[in-house]
């Protein structure tokens, strides 16, 4: 599994973890002639790091500024949460609140917590700062607490004019929507036929399994796709996506995942025209 594989690179990675840290910051560490880091990012650096030590709740500035394999503590808010698994006492959440957004992969809690964290829910979760190929999320993560009263409910952000910009990167996560996007034909190698959907990224999948799709928006291509752990195949959204045609004009919802580059997660496919 690719999560797993994560795990296996983080170690590989731990030597130059303080060197990635911050990601575009590292230009701080770069040749003397380059700029010296400003004390506001150094501050913030430092902040981040001295939260981590102490398992202190990090604000979203902390946590996107703590380094890769970092331990990290958040606190946000559910908005969705694939389904738990028993054999490993884990669930899968996409969390938000109005400062961001996060992606707790493999969280650890008990089936009563899982049940418990309703849409809007405030929870607090510990674990580590990851990448896997652009997506930032937190692995090994553990349920510390569900916190009682606070709840927030994102509304979705119509990213639809970020397609193709550098901007979109930083809504990693959240809850979006595109509006007037195309559908564009989906192919697979050593087959002619244009589909309008795939089962599988490359088609070798079966009903039940991940479904993917391709949609145009000022003349590039995009691939989006329901995730089967989030919207299984009796969702409303997994069959709007089985019942699509090549042209179509549709809108969409979901959450701004990343996958070597935007790679959304859909809840909502809404046939436009």
């Amino acid at each position: 599994m690719k999560k797993f594989l994560s795990v296996l690179l983080a170690l590989g990675l731990a030597v130059s973890a303080t060197a990635c840290a911050g990601g575009a910051s590292s230009s701080s560490e770069a040749a003397s002639s380059e700029p010296e880091a400003t004390p506001a990012a150094e501050s913030e650096a430092a902040t981040s790091e001295a939260a981590a030590a102490t398992g202190e709740v990090m604000t979203y500035d902390e946590y996107m500024a703590a380094a890769v394999d970092e331990a990290v503590t958040i606190e946000s808010c559910v908005q969705a949460k694939q389904s738990y698994y028993a054999e490993q006492g884990t669930a899968t959440v996409y969390l938000q609140d109005e400062d961001g957004a996060y992606f707790a992969y493999d969280m650890a809690c008990t089936q009563e917590e899982y049940d418990a964290m309703t849409e809007g829910t405030r929870i607090r979760v510990s674990g580590y700062k990851a990448e896997w190929s652009g997506e930032i999320e937190i692995m090994d993560g553990q349920l510390d607490e569900i916190l009682e009263g606070d709840t927030y409910v994102a509304e979705p952000l119509d990213v639809t004019e970020l397609l193709g910009t550098d901007e979109l990167e930083s809504h990693q996560n959240e809850k979006v929507k595109f509006t007037g996007l195309t559908v564009a034909p989906s192919t697979i190698e050593g087959d002619t036929t244009e589909y309008a959907f795939l089962y599988n990224y490359d088609g070798s999948g079966t009903q039940g399994d991940d479904v993917y799709f391709n949609v145009e928006y000022n003349g590039e291509t995009y691939q989006f796709l329901v995730e089967s752990y989030l919207c299984d195949s009796s969702t409303d959204v997994y069959k709007a996506v089985e019942a699509l045609e090549i042209g179509q004009t549709i809108d969409c919802e979901g959450f701004l995942y990343w996958y070597e580059g935007v790679n959304p997660h859909i809840t909502s496919v809404t046939v436009a025209g």
